[in-house]
């Protein structure tokens, strides 16, 4: 008995060490990300965050032992080969020299009416279709969190250059415009992660997964192309060439989670070795303004029960 009340200790110990240990990791890559964005374009940072679904899901198939099927593989692959296409052909960041710049390009008549789009979206979305239907189609949640983590992003990289200039010696903290740079991230991000959490607890993860990088890399790639113009100087070529590149990336992002929406599937497992998975498509879920709603996984019936009632 008293050796197992000390391994019991000793798992709950190791288990607190774990978690602080993924704490500390997720706080290292959430500041790396913000640093990225005040060095470079955010055309080039945020399409690149699908390295980071590769590397989870190869640590999930040697640590988790969750097994990684050749169209998973393919779509790591497509993964890589879209980011090496983005990072050659993407475009030098014009030099920045003080908050006010920044300032100049966000009160831009073109991106006012970005920001003014966003808002009125974001406000049916929130107040006319989430309760209604958000809880049984997964744009809506995403579609909240994809418009404001596009604002979010401008104002992260607008804020982390203020901070790059005052470390550099040019002091950015004495302008209203750093401090309001401050206060929108703050407000978006707590909206964005809010709502990100919703879909989460209501529909399958890897559903929600490539629906909300697709929507949400869209949308920043567009904010950053209207705010800080990007794609000015650059060739035709260079310019679609970027395009296919987050094509590529975008592609093998869906695929690699579709595989795992596979696997999870009652009907690929019970027919693993035997048929091709029956579960229906990302495609065909979105058509029927269904995202697979977690509460409809738990209170489906067998697969042999559905076969019965087909027959």
């Amino acid at each position: 008995m008293l050796y197992s009340t000390d391994l019991f200790h000793q798992l709950k110990f190791c288990r607190i060490c774990f978690c602080f240990l993924f704490s500390d990791v997720v706080i290292v890559g959430e500041v790396a990300n913000f640093v990225a964005y005040a060095f470079a374009p955010a055309v080039l940072v945020t399409p690149l965050g699908a390295l980071s679904i590769i590397v989870s899901a190869v640590l999930a198939h040697f640590i988790l032992k969750e097994k990684l099927h050749k169209l998973g593989i393919l779509g790591c692959v497509m993964c890589i080969v879209g980011s090496v296409i983005i990072v050659v052909h993407a475009p030098q960041e014009s030099p920045i020299t003080s908050v006010q710049q920044i300032w100049i390009m966000a009160t831009q008549p073109a991106f006012l009416l970005y920001v003014g789009s966003v808002i009125v979206l974001v406000f049916i979305l929130v107040f006319h279709f989430s309760p209604r239907c958000g809880h049984t189609n997964v744009l809506v949640y995403t579609g909240i969190c994809s418009l404001m983590g596009s604002l979010s992003v401008m104002s992260v990289k607008a804020l982390g250059t203020s901070l790059k200039l005052t470390f550099e010696g040019k002091n950015q903290l004495i302008y209203p415009e750093t401090w309001f740079f401050m206060l929108v991230v703050a407000t978006c991000v707590i909206t964005q992660m809010n709502y990100l959490n919703k879909a989460l607890d209501t529909f399958n993860t890897a559903i929600v997964s490539p629906i909300y990088y697709v929507m949400f890399t869209t949308l920043t790639i567009l904010a950053s192309v209207i705010m800080f113009k990007d794609w000015d100087g650059q060739n035709g070529g260079d310019i679609i060439s970027e395009i296919c590149g987050f094509i590529v990336v975008l592609s093998g992002t869906i695929l690699l989670h579709t595989t795992k929406d596979f696997e999870r599937s009652p009907s690929f497992r019970a027919n693993a070795g035997n048929y091709a998975p029956v579960s229906s498509s990302l495609s065909t879920r979105l058509c029927s303004g269904n995202g697979d709603s977690k509460y409809d996984e738990e209170n489906a019936p067998p697969a042999e029960e559905v076969c019965m009632r087909r027959q």
